[in-house]
């Protein structure tokens, strides 16, 4: 219910004030485990990745917001699951396989952090270790503008997502180096689809 409620009010967010454009959501598969890889440069990116895909979407998110009165519990109720930051999280990985063996959505950010340059940076191998071991289609996904929200130089600027066709593990999931590889491919397509789009 209130996914549902704050996803209608963010599309018309995105779509009235920062004229979103959307592209590729036929990309994304409309039913089984699949993991939706973005770049991150804002916190507004989680919600926005969201907002337009065609299902609904869980997130990591650090342990100590699930510890604030009022906005835990919310963020809970939308999917969200904690993580503790500075060490691999095994409690973190177990649910995560566990939201994709049972068919629905995981959001990650391959970089692990927000990019301070707006440049993309080298992916953790996290991101293939899950989708190795779940045997799902991560799909790239490339969201343009969110560094500028509200910003001094561009109030409103326009905001693009676009959702790219699903690449698949094919490896050795204990091959540590094809694992480190097919997160590289995974920002490697990002980043093709950001330069495609206009931004280098």
């Amino acid at each position: 219910m209130i996914y549902g409620v704050l996803r209608f009010s963010l599309d018309n967010f995105f779509k009235l004030l920062f004229r979103c454009e959307v592209s590729g959501t036929e990309h994304l598969p409309p039913v089984g485990g699949m993991i939706m890889a973005a770049n991150h440069q804002s916190n507004w990116d989680p919600p926005l990745a969201a907002t337009f895909a065609t299902r609904p979407v869980s997130y990591m998110a650090k342990q100590e917001l699930f510890e604030i009165p009022v906005f835990g519990p919310t963020i809970r109720s939308l999917h969200a699951f904690p993580v503790k930051r500075g060490a691999a999280d095994r409690n973190a990985i177990k649910t995560a396989l566990q939201i994709l063996k049972q068919g629905n959505c995981l959001g990650l950010f391959p970089e692990g952090t927000r990019s301070r340059d707006g440049r993309i940076h080298k992916p953790e191998a996290g991101i293939a270790l899950i989708a190795a071991k779940a045997n799902v289609p991560v799909v790239p996904t490339a969201l343009l503008g969110t560094d500028q929200m509200f910003s001094k130089s561009c109030l409103f600027p326009k905001l693009r997502v676009i959702y790219g066709e699903p690449l698949f593990f094919s490896g050795d999931p204990k091959d540590k180096e094809a694992l480190q590889q097919f997160s590289q491919e995974i920002m490697d397509r990002i980043g093709e689809m950001i330069k495609l789009n206009g931004k280098a």
